[in-house]
């Protein structure tokens, strides 16, 4: 196939693009490198500098006619949606309906989404929480994912565009940038390295669902070829993509102490605005598709943790 991989000079958006090249497609990465990093392009892939927002983002889609795009870049800071939700907007629904009404122009056969999982269900009564669960996003982030699928499933209905939706927990690995929209995971391993105290946001007895990037990764090839019916309903094409286990902050850290080998004060400050307390994902309808996540929370640790000190 040949694959457009926005946002594919990041974190995640890199290690897919490495992935599509495996598995012998033609890949062309669009990034803007606002955060970015150009050494994280693949070699094999073609690079575009562009924002999602562009004209020359649009023009690249229409004339080059790929037959999928993947769409990793976005605004992905809760912080920020919540500091300036205009901003968040701008990115994530006019970029998105940028690159949509180019792939209509242009022919394009599939769109893979990435969403939220973390953010789209709000605070859930169940978990781990399924894809039919009621919506109720907290931060102007989760309603900018959400109207992101609504407007996939407009077009797949209306247009006839295939796509999924994958709503991811929190992904971390190595190419984590410590330094950027970070994790918790890179910023706590930073942290370490340069022993300093770790600090924690509100009781760090809030909870998070922890995915290796790997395991997001093989998701992502999966359902970039799997065969669908016809969505009726906008949860037919969401997929959950994480572990439903639940891991606390304060869990998190002696965690990454025991992967380095050092050991740290933990210093705690008020709890962030816009921030869920408890977030975990039922994986069910992704494993009945063959996938399930194959990294332990240990493991996937020590192997971020190792990278990042090999960058310092």
């Amino acid at each position: 196939m040949k694959v457009l991989v926005t946002g594919g000079a990041g974190f995640i958006g890199s290690h897919v693009a490495d992935a599509y090249l495996r598995a012998g497609h033609e890949v062309v990465v669009l990034d803007s490198l606002v955060h970015g990093k150009r050494e994280n392009v693949p070699a094999g892939a073609e690079f575009v500098r562009a924002d999602v927002r562009d004209a020359a983002a649009a023009a690249l889609i229409q004339e080059r006619r790929f037959d999928l795009i993947n769409h990793h870049a976005a605004q992905m800071d809760v912080r920020v949606s919540v500091s300036d939700p205009r901003f968040d907007a701008s990115v994530n629904v006019d970029g998105l309906l940028n690159l949509l009404e180019a792939a209509r122009a242009g022919g394009v056969k599939r769109f893979v989404f990435v969403s939220s999982g973390g953010v789209v269900y709000g605070e859930p009564e169940v978990r781990p929480t399924p894809e039919t669960y009621a919506k109720g996003p907290e931060s102007p982030y989760g309603v900018t994912k959400l109207a992101g699928e609504y407007y996939l499933y407009y077009y797949h209905r209306v247009h006839g565009l295939e796509y999924v939706a994958l709503r991811y927990s929190n992904v971390y690995g190595p190419r984590q940038d410590p330094h950027g929209e970070a994790g918790v995971v890179a910023i706590f391993s930073t942290k370490l390295l340069e022993r300093q105290p770790l600090t924690v946001f509100g009781d760090g007895e809030q909870t998070r669902d922890y995915v290796y990037v790997g395991d997001v990764v093989a998701a992502n090839l999966l359902l970039s070829e799997q065969e669908f019916p016809r969505a009726t309903v906008l949860d037919a094409r969401g997929f959950n993509v994480g572990t439903g286990i639940e891991t606390s902050v304060n869990q998190l850290a002696h965690g990454l102490m025991q992967a380095s080998g050092r050991e740290v004060e933990l210093h705690y400050a008020e709890a962030r605005a816009g921030e869920l307390r408890h977030s975990s994902l039922d994986t069910a309808k992704l494993r009945a598709l063959g996938w399930a996540p194959k990294t332990e929370l240990q493991e996937g640790l020590k192997e971020t943790y190792d990278w990042i000190a090999a960058q310092e």
